[in-house]
């Protein structure tokens, strides 16, 4: 599937949204719930405006991931941007229909050829979350670690595990 990332704006507040909504039960599989009040419109649109306010301060930088027909599929985002030292963490979620695709392989390989201005760029996922530990690593993130601390999460025993980028080139 043909992909692209943009970054996010205002006038997507109402298709992300729906996304969001439509995909809840999914990701909440993965990912501890936003809340209730995160899934009612008005929330959710004051809330996308903060993004918008932390985007543009700098602090991180959010991206709707698109298939070829202009639909939003998932998200990534940088965040915890540290500029001086070149240094992000990333976040990636894909829709339920359009996991097994590659499109978080890609929309990360994406977002690493866009934002060439990091030196750095750390991830963590869950020790039960292989799709998103492979799609770090085929983008060249190396593990470095696992946490100690052990968490329970929907009846299972997981722990984070740590992964970092570092770009090769000079940029």
């Amino acid at each position: 599937m043909c992909i692209s990332i943009n970054r996010l704006q205002e006038s997507d507040a109402e298709e992300l949204h729906k996304f969001e909504t439509d995909n809840r039960a999914f990701f909440e599989q993965m990912v501890p719930s936003r809340g209730e009040a995160y899934y009612q419109f008005e929330t959710f649109k004051f809330r996308h405006g903060e993004l918008l306010t932390e985007q543009d301060d700098t602090n991180s930088r959010f991206y709707l991931i698109r298939d070829e027909r202009g639909n939003i599929v998932g998200r990534i985002n940088l965040v915890a941007i540290d500029e001086p030292k070149r240094v992000a963490e990333v976040g990636f979620r894909v829709g339920e229909n359009y996991v097994g695709k590659g499109i978080a392989s890609n929309a990360l390989k994406q977002l690493l050829e866009t934002e060439k201005g990091f030196q750095t760029i750390k991830g963590k996922t869950t020790s039960n979350n292989i799709a998103s530990q492979k799609t770090m690593e085929n983008n060249g993130f190396k593990k470095v670690g696992i946490s100690e601390e052990v968490f329970e999460f929907n009846g299972e025993k997981v722990m984070f595990v740590h992964y970092i980028w570092e770009r090769t080139e000079i940029s």
